[in-house]
């Protein structure tokens, strides 16, 4: 071996020899050391990354494969085969170079390294490696020229040569080959700690090179231009991205800076000399976490790789105009002399190798920054959902539900749309500074003048920034309002159609709109002004910089004018973005804050209730307690529950029950004392909570099932006859709040889910009084009593059912807020304090003999006595002189067994399959139809629609026209000289480019103006109809919609209309006219072009109508899957006391997130399909930037020309991209106008208004029916047959019926809830279906069951139109007995009511409703009976004020329990749709054949030796009248 010759045997680089050739090549230095040591350091470097990542792999151990055996065999003979060149090196006699034994041992140790590289992945799982891809690739392309010098200079004289050579030869083919093998995945590793998924991504068994153009995602594509794409051709959810991985890493951080926060509030008080606590930290309080360190950290791996990838685009940016550069000096030199060919070929294809290579990172930097955005989202609404369960009751009455879902629908989903922009905050000024100082080395001087501009108009977009910030805080205010608002009237919308109510909500709701309309047309006006300046600012910038330029003496060439250009369109992007995106950090800015300010609001206390070992079930010692705030709402509470006791809470109404419950589950603030739970609690309210969910798993509530056990607890619960009546039996879906269930089987199915439970300590808020007596009685007997099934089991039950009083262990007395006496039922009778008086009040309630027996057997007291006396004689004589009996009926507490909803939500059900209730959304299929682009035209206004066209075009008109001025201006040989004559042609052209610009300006002013103002008309005349067409759909679209689904369109789909519509469409607009600018352009310059022009379109209309198709379908599949998560949420929010008390949060919460994870399943393929286009968009517009460099080359044009086309030609990647972006954009985003839409085309309600009515109609009360029929919908059997009977003048009828009899259905036929399908009801001589909705439904009066309130003042909720003075509204308050209530409240008839009534009591809600029917006082009532209860005393007196308050009215009542009707004047029974019996109580009890004589007796009103349920009563009457009519039939025949 000889190395005297020093390192290299030439110089690294040789100018001479590489360029100013016709036969170029690289100098050997540079190919041994430049070519082999990148690619090997390269690897060196990224693999330490690759090390790194692959440590953390979830996968292990792939199977060995032909792939992965035949690549290690490789890597060894690579190995081999440098280790052999070495070996020579060092052996032979033929000169050596020191660079030779550098490189070969650089080679050995980089094989060696590819080889563990290769093991390592086979271990960690690692199917594809992007390092290794890249690696053979730079190995291969930067072993060319070697290859090439090889063959064609190296000679073979020598055996050294000749093994040089071969091995060359062999080197490159195995380098080649191996790439090739690297186009490949291996086989799936054995081995995972991910869970295993039905249908998992393709993408995870995808080659690198096919990942990095989305040719996995092909399939899916073809599968959607052949046909409508369904929810089962999506992939699962790659494992990364579920939300069990998202999660823990997000929670974890974000814990982190709560503490970190915390631990600087407590060095900032201890350095202020604040005392410090000593006492355990409070981790329930409010903190002072954020979001934003937590996101960065938990997620900001992608995100930091992107911005690396976006380092290498910003630097490829500036590839394309330094090489315009080359090129036209290259054409203007060649004209003069020639020049090597080979250097302008070239220099096209490093054209198209610049735009290939970004189009390639662009897809990676878009799928990367997407993908983070993609994650932040389902943390956040995870975080989001497991706060709301945790929040504290105070806290809660800050946040509606309303706000909580805008949380998660428009907050969360901003960062997902953000994050792919938020590189441009570094990047921007990077391209910005870096752009001029390469204008500066084309124009000098001139460039100032450009900087100057636009430092100028910086300024103005920081001013208009802290505007929109200020403006979106206020938006979202508002926003959340109107959310919040259209939720309470979804959820009350029955109880507003029967009052005729919807025109006051919607006044309401349009006000709110209107307000936030003023809002968002200030924003758009604020947006237009930004959209106008920075579209405008980098002509202006060229146009100053040029002027300037020829103004201090420059002379404006070819190189200079469209070198530059490109270097001002580059500056577009950057200039254009950079201050959207200042925007768009503050509309990020307030997202962070709101949801910041959610996640640290104030939790419950976990230490509210300690969970001690005791010898107590229960135990309060001392407390107070208070929902929050000042107010003290409970106070000295002291309570000692035994295990295995049943102890009774009883009390009047307001005086504190169920917020003692709530004390003992934690919902409220503790201010003093302690509470001790000893074991599992199961709870249920005094409202039932119910999901939509089958009946069979709202019992079971997520326990394992017991057949034995479930059984037991539905016969014990009085479920059995239900789940016979039932269409699917136990597996009926219940629609969401219950809706197809009446309030008694509700309440049933919640003390059959606690019962099931099987929980150690049972919280009962007076679940009773939603049944009727002898239901309740077989409850307590099978449930509570002594041989009941919680027997043994500790038992708290609020009650006002005083007959089970002395069959419970201990009874708790309360009146305002405090405990006043406890003991057992005698100890407490014989003190004859409170709960003496309580009893009193409640005796002459009890209709059973039975029960007053028991009662009379324990009451020592001699005034008791004689009460219980009185009442026994009151109860014998109803079956002698029923006329006589008032019987104490009670409004407030009669106990329904017959379902709430209406008859047809039955029917309906009935109807479908696996007893389904709600409609499964359907997603629309197919092109967005053109209809639905009319229709958003016509809101916008057809006149503003064709301005904006025409201002666009004359914008676009005006930029040719620039460009083409200025080839023109650089072509003129006059403008390059001195001489005043050619001075003026300077001015000339510098003026008409300036006209030209002013055009382009007012122009754009005009397109930004016309969309400010023409799609905020459009998204508020849609709102308009959207909420029209709501308000008058049927009641039963709402029975059969999720409530979330309509939310969906009031907030979802409406920002998008607000917001995300008007910018796509005006940039859909420019982008069409700027991709139509590059085709005129280029074409014009060389008309040549337009050979591959059109075929280019054709290629590129066929790419994007492929990626619509499938895009479209996903969106709109993405939008339906997305409604489930916020009805979840509702749903929980509803139910969250239930959820905690049983300690379901985790299963709510895995509930959640599988929604979630569903609907990021179905939006991610959206996100791929996006990347898909761009990729395969951004290749075809670098195959024209290489055929505009083409033929501009072959083709003999001037410099200038070459300019103009190719500058043109570098914007077409990104236009041609953006355009079938916002193609898609439009087009995904119009689906919101579609689905709002949608409901244009449902069936509506007959029109509100008809004809004139007299004012004081009805008169006289008349009710006639006339062979009425009345059936759900068509297709359906009748409900109603043919009833005929006749209301007299002040009449009072009571309507009795077996379930399905039609009861129902006869009062919502009264009030055209349900139109009729035959005959007529003529009221006062006028036939009801003659007249408008609200005429009939203005002048009719019903108390209903539904308790509905709204948050609103007080006065607002009883006479929503302000119809009524403050006196009258005084009066019915008094007469309701609401009165005193009121009075003591600060801001009386104002009183803030919060959502849903929350702060009121039941009882007080039932008052409200009944002040309602005092205030309207029409001459016809209808009184469906309410299922809450209320204490005896106040039911007393709500009886006593409809007898005499409507006393000069006709009642029609229908009955669940017999003895509130005994005092009406007739009474109608039904039986299966027609009428079975209709005459006086007297007649029907004297005649003892007839059915409601039975239905009597056997309720025990007759017989009092009878126990059956009022169920069971009436369906053994009817049992016996079809036993004897079978009879007759037999005896006929």
């Amino acid at each position: 071996m000889s190395s005297d010759q020093g390192f290299c045997p030439d110089e690294l680089w040789d100018t001479d020899l590489t360029w100013r050739t016709d036969d170029p090549r690289f100098t050997e230095c540079f190919m041994h050391v430049a070519l082999v040591w990148g690619p090997c350091l390269f690897l060196a470097f990224f693999s330490l990354f690759d090390v790194y990542f692959r440590s953390k792999s979830r996968y292990s151990d792939i199977p060995w494969s032909f792939l992965n055996l035949f690549k290690m065999l490789l890597a060894i003979l690579l190995i081999a085969l440098s280790a052999t060149e070495l070996a020579i090196i060092l052996t032979t006699d033929a000169t050596i170079y020191n660079v030779q034994i550098t490189t070969a041992s650089i080679k050995i140790a980089t094989f060696v390294l590819v080889l563990i590289l290769q093991y390592y992945h086979k271990i960690k799982g690692h199917r594809t490696s992007g390092l290794l891809f890249n690696f053979w690739l730079l190995l291969m392309v930067f072993a060319i020229p070697e290859l090439l010098f090889t063959i064609n200079y190296r000679t073979q004289d020598t055996q050294w040569e000749q093994f040089q050579y071969i091995s060359y030869i062999v080197y490159f083919s195995i380098i080649c080959v191996m790439l090739f093998a690297n186009f490949f995945a291996d086989k799936a590793p054995r081995h995972t700690t991910y869970r295993k998924y039905a249908n998992p991504s393709p993408e995870l068994h995808s080659s690198f090179i096919r990942q990095v153009f989305f040719q996995w995602f092909d399939k899916t594509c073809w599968v959607g231009w052949r046909r409508t794409l369904e929810e089962k051709d999506i992939y699962d959810i790659n494992p990364d991205d579920a939300s069990e991985e998202l999660v823990p890493p997000f929670d974890k951080y974000f814990n982190e800076s709560v503490e970190k926060a915390r631990r600087k509030e407590q060095q900032l008080k201890k350095k202020n000399g604040e005392k410090q606590s000593t006492e355990v930290t409070e981790t329930w309080r409010r903190t002072n976490g954020s979001i934003l360190g937590a996101m960065v950290k938990a997620y900001g791996g992608p995100f930091w790789f992107a911005g690396f990838l976006q380092l290498i685009i910003n630097g490829l940016t500036f590839a394309s105009p330094l090489l315009l550069n080359e090129l036209i000096t290259y054409v203007a030199l060649s004209s003069i002399f020639p020049l090597p060919a080979w250097q302008g070929w070239a220099m096209v294809v490093g054209f198209f190798l610049v735009s290939f290579f970004t189009a390639i990172f662009n897809g990676l930097y878009y799928k990367a920054t997407f993908l983070v955005g993609f994650r932040i989202r389902t943390g956040l609404i995870s975080a989001i959902y497991r706060k709301a369960l945790r929040i504290s009751s105070a806290a809660k009455k800050d946040t509606t539900v309303g706000e909580i879902v805008n949380l998660m629908a428009v907050d969360a989903q901003r960062f997902f749309e953000l994050i792919s922009y938020v590189h441009i905050l570094w990047s921007g000024p990077l391209i910005i500074g870096v752009a001029i100082y390469f204008i500066w080395e084309q124009l000098n001087y001139g460039v100032i003048a450009g900087v100057l501009v636009m430092i100028l108009i910086t300024p103005l977009s920081g001013i208009i920034a802290a505007k929109l910030r200020n403006l979106q805080v206020e938006q979202m205010k508002i926003k959340d309002e109107r959310v919040k608002s259209m939720n309470e009237i979804l959820n009350g919308m029955k109880v507003l159609k029967l009052y005729a109510w919807e025109p006051s909500f919607e006044k309401l709701i349009l006000g709110i709109r209107e307000k936030e309309m003023v809002v968002l047309r200030k924003a758009a006006v604020l947006n237009a002004g930004t959209y106008f300046v920075w579209t405008l600012a980098p002509f202006l910038v060229q146009l100053a910089s040029y002027i300037t330029y020829v103004l201090l003496g420059g002379r404006l060439d070819a190189n200079k004018a469209f070198v530059s250009a490109a270097l001002f369109n580059i500056l577009r992007f950057p200039m254009a973005m950079f201050p959207m995106m200042i925007a768009f950090m503050a509309q990020a800015w307030v997202s962070v804050k709101r949801i910041n300010n959610f996640l640290n609001s104030e939790e419950i206390d976990p230490n509210n209730v300690t969970r001690y070992k005791s010898e107590y079930a229960l135990q309060i010692l001392h407390g107070t307690f208070t929902w929050g705030g000042e107010t003290t709402t409970l106070k000295n509470i002291n309570m000692k529950v035994k295990k295995g006791n049943l102890t009774a809470i009883v009390g009047s109404v307001g005086s504190g029950k169920t917020s003692l419950i709530s004390a003992l589950l934690g919902e409220m603030q503790k201010l003093d004392g302690s509470v001790n739970v000893d074991g599992s609690i199961a709870y249920v309210p005094q409202q039932a909570w119910i999901q939509n969910a089958t009946l069979k798993d709202n019992i079971i509530f997520g326990r394992p099932f017991n057949k034995e056990w479930y059984n037991k607890v539905i016969d014990a619960c009085a479920l059995r006859a239900d789940l016979a009546m039932l269409p699917g039996g136990d597996q009926t879906e219940i629609g969401e709040k219950g809706i197809n269930l009446s309030g008694g089987q509700k309440q049933r199915v919640a003390l059959a889910r606690a019962v099931y439970s099987q929980a150690e300590v049972f919280l009962f808020d007076d679940p009773l009084s939603a049944v009727d007596s002898h239901v309740g009685k077989h409850i307590f007997d099978n449930v509570l009593g002594e041989n009941g099934l919680l027997k043994g089991k500790s038992r708290l039950l609020v009650t006002h059912a005083v007959v089970y009083l002395p069959k419970v262990d201990e009874i708790y007395v309360m009146v305002n807020g405090e405990i006043t006496e406890s003991g057992s039922y005698k100890q407490l009778l014989a003190e004859k304090g409170a709960f003496s008086e309580f009893l009193t009040q409640h005796i002459q309630e009890i209709d059973d003999d039975e029960e007053l027996q028991v009662l009379q057997e324990t009451v020592q007291d001699d005034n008791l006595k004689k009460m219980l006396e009185r009442q026994q004689s009151t109860m014998s004589s109803v079956s002698s002189n029923p006329e006589k009996s008032s019987l104490s009926g009670s409004i407030r507490r009669r106990k329904t067994s017959q379902r709430r909803q209406s008859e047809k939500s039955l029917k309906e059900i009935e109807e479908k399959p696996k007893a389904r209730l709600t409609e499964t959304e359907e997603a629309a299929t197919g092109a967005v139809g053109i209809k639905v682009y009319i229709r958003y035209f016509q809101s916008i206004g057809i006149l503003l629609s064709i301005g904006a066209v025409l201002s666009n075009a004359v914008n676009s008109g005006a930029s040719i026209g620039a460009s083409l001025w200025l080839e023109e201006w650089t072509n003129d040989s006059r403008v390059l000289e001195d001489d005043p004559i050619d001075m003026w042609w300077r001015n000339f052209y510098m003026i008409i480019y300036a006209i030209l610009g002013l055009a382009q300006a007012l122009a754009l002013l005009i397109t930004s103006l016309i969309f400010a103002i023409g799609c905020l008309r459009a998204a508020r005349d849609l709102h308009a109809k959207l909420l029209f067409n709501v308000l008058r759909l049927p009641m039963s679209f709402f029975d059969t919609t999720p409530l979330g689904r309509v939310l969906n369109r009031f907030s979802k789909d409406l920002d998008v209309i607000d917001n995300v519509l008007p910018m796509t469409m005006r940039f859909w607009m420019v982008m069409f006219f700027a991709v139509l600018s590059v085709f005129v352009v280029i074409s014009y310059s060389t008309p040549m072009f337009l050979a591959v022009a059109i075929p280019m379109i054709f290629l590129y209309y066929f790419i994007q109508r492929f990626y619509v198709s499938t895009s479209r379908q996903l969106k709109r599949i993405e939008s339906i899957t997305r409604s489930p998560i916020y009805t979840h949420f509702s749903e929980t929010i509803t139910g969250q006391s239930t959820i905690r008390a049983y300690g379901e949060e985790n299963r709510f919460t895995l509930e959640s997130e599988k929604r979630v994870d569903y609907n990021q399943m179905m939006s991610y393929p959206s996100i791929i399909a996006n990347r898909w286009l761009g990729v395969r968009l951004e290749i075809l517009g670098a195959v024209i930037v290489f055929f505009a460099a083409f033929f501009a080359l072959i083709f003999d044009i001037g410099p200038s020309t070459v300019g103009l086309s190719i500058s043109y030609a570098l914007q077409v990647s990104s236009t041609l991209n953006m355009l079938c972006r916002m193609t898609t954009e439009v087009e995904t985003n119009i689906v919101a106008i579609e689905r709002l839409d949608e409901y244009s085309d449902e069936k509506q309600e007959a029109p509100w208004k008809t004809i004139d009515v007299d004012e004081t109609w009805p008169q006289k009360g008349v009710v006639e029916f006339r062979d009425f029929q009345v059936r759900y919908r068509e297709g359906l059997e009748l409900v109603l047959k043919g009833i005929t009977f006749n209301v007299n003048t002040l009449e009072k009828i009571g309507i009795v019926g077996r379930t399905g009899a039609g009861k129902s259905s006869l009062t919502l036929s009264l009030f055209r809830i349900i139109e009729a399908a035959g005959g007529k009801i003529i009221i006062d001589g006028i036939d009801i279906s003659t007249i408008g909705l609200h005429s009939l439904r203005s002048r009719l009066t019903i108390i209903p069951q539904d308790l509905v309130l709204f948050s609103g003042s007080l006065r607002m909720n009883i006479d929503p139109f302000n119809s009524y003075s403050d006196d009258a509204i005084w009066k019915a308050l008094e007469q309701s007995h609401l009165k005193t209530f009121v009075k003591g409240l600060n801001d009386g008839l104002e009183y803030k009511i919060a959502e849903g009534g929350e702060n009121l009591s039941v009882g007080q809600r039932q008052l409200v409703c009944l002040a309602r029917a005092l205030l309207r006082k029409t001459k016809v009532l209808i009184l469906d009976e309410a299922t809450a209860a209320i204490d005896i005393e106040t039911d007393e007196l709500i009886q006593n004020t409809i007898r005499t308050q409507f006393k000069d009215c006709t009642i029609l009542t229908i009955a669940h329990r017999l003895n509130t009707i005994m005092d009406s004047d007739r009474i109608i029974v039904l039986d299966k749709g027609e009428i079975a019996e209709f005459d006086t109580v007297d007649a029907l009890l004297s005649n003892k054949d007839s059915i409601f004589y039975g239905m009597a007796k056997n309720a025990g009103l007759v017989n009092t030796t009878a126990d059956m349920t009022i169920d069971e009563a009436i369906d053994e009457a009817f049992r016996i009248d079809d036993d004897d009519n079978n009879k007759n039939e037999t005896t006929r025949m």
